[in-house]
């Protein structure tokens, strides 16, 4: 699923970086270019968007923000260039506990910490993960091509709020 190359393995993901956005946005171009489609200032800012966070956001969540820059982008427009995107390779599904599905710009090989709280989605590098011995079982179902994981549990934030609202119960006692 993710390129072979990828950049140094880091312990955590740092902040999208306005050139790291760029870089993804021209790729996508130049796939535009090379396969024939057409890319479209909402593509592209679409694209941009979701680029531009580690949010991990769902497609309802894209459309409100890139509203503010185009008010009359579709909700259409939206799902269809998400569905292009991920069909390209450009962008990838990522699994979320709640209902909506989240998409992640990032195509570098990485795996994922998901709260199973409040459905946050973090990105997280590992070579330990990477190099995952595939189960004999796996197999001989098939080769495998990529190990993707999805550690679950309670984030920082949630059990921040968990210890707070616990504390308070206690004094009130």
């Amino acid at each position: 699923m993710f390129p072979r190359s990828y950049s140094l393995l880091k312990e955590f993901v740092q902040v999208t970086t306005r050139d790291q956005v760029e870089k993804r946005v021209a790729a996508f171009l130049d796939i535009c270019r090379r396969e024939g489609v057409k890319a479209t200032h909402q593509r592209t800012e679409i694209l941009r968007e979701l680029a531009g966070t580690e949010e991990h956001p769902d497609a309802e969540t894209i459309l409100e923000r890139v509203r503010q820059s185009i008010p009359a982008i579709s909700v259409d427009t939206i799902y269809r260039t998400l569905r292009l995107l991920e069909d390209k390779g450009v962008i990838a599904r990522v699994g979320s506990i709640q209902d909506r599905t989240r998409f992640d710009a990032n195509t570098d090989r990485h795996h994922h910490f998901v709260c199973t709280d409040c459905g946050m989605i973090g990105d997280f590098y590992s070579d330990a993960f990477d190099q995952f011995p595939v189960p004999r079982e796996v197999s001989e179902m098939g080769s495998v091509e990529g190990v993707y994981v999805e550690l679950r549990g309670i984030c920082r934030k949630c059990k921040q709020k968990t210890m707070k609202t616990e504390g308070r119960s206690r004094s009130v006692r």
